[in-house]
């Protein structure tokens, strides 16, 4: 069944992975938006983390995940820590890794995907703007029956990125169900299944990188002890 991932109950817990006087890293759940739309969606990761940080100060994400992305995603304290890690991701100096499952048998065992993107929201509202650069370096982790276990790093990061540049070469994401007809498919995933499994990102401070990383979201677990070899 083709059932979109719900969104976790409004007391749940946001599980944090890292954190300094200048940041968290928290392990987002799927199906979790990380900031208020237009469309007056409010029950978002930001409401989620500031909730449990009671009066410790106002917590800014530094980036931003898909809604049905799962995995790593890094929270700065205050505007000022925000701006900075902003700037490190736009200047490239932030590492992201994820672990994706995709359709088919990639033919390569690692290699690079580069190909001008514009996202579903550009291509809906902006036609007329040209596609943006976009990088992706991946690695097969493992092969199975009907798809493949990829790690992914984006050099660049354009919204969607991962998700476009797999459609792109015939292998779009197991669950993609916005650049890719899910009923092409035998493979059925409620979600889209990415997750960001690691990120590392120069220490405010100076001293060096930090480093954080989530476990692999239960639901993919799971998908994996069900699938054939």
């Amino acid at each position: 069944m083709n059932i979109k991932a719900t969104h976790p109950a409004p007391k749940v817990q946001v599980p944090v992975i890292y954190q300094d006087e200048n940041c968290l890293v928290f392990n987002k759940p799927s199906g979790l938006l990380v900031i208020p739309t237009d469309k007056n969606e409010h029950h978002t990761l930001v409401d989620l983390v500031n909730g449990q940080q009671g009066e410790e100060g106002r917590l800014y994400p530094a980036h931003r995940l898909d809604r049905d992305t799962s995995g790593v995603i890094l929270f700065a304290r205050g505007r000022e820590c925000q701006q900075r890690l902003m700037q490190f991701f736009k200047e490239k100096k932030v590492k992201k890794t994820y672990i994706a499952f995709v359709h088919g048998h990639l033919k390569e065992q690692s290699g690079k995907i580069r190909i001008p993107i514009k996202d579903f929201h550009q291509r809906k509202f902006a036609p007329h703007l040209p596609a943006q650069s976009a990088l992706t370096h991946f690695e097969v982790i493992e092969y199975y029956k009907n798809f493949t276990v990829v790690r992914v790093m984006p050099v660049t990061g354009r919204t969607n990125q991962i998700r476009i540049h797999f459609s792109k070469i015939g292998h779009p994401l197991v669950g993609e169900d916005k650049y890719a007809f899910r009923r092409d498919f035998a493979l059925r995933f409620r979600r889209t299944a990415l997750h960001a499994l690691r990120l590392e990102w120069p220490d405010i401070k100076g001293t060096g990188m930090l480093c954080a990383e989530a476990p692999l979201a239960q639901d993919m677990v799971d998908f994996l002890g069900r699938a054939e070899k």
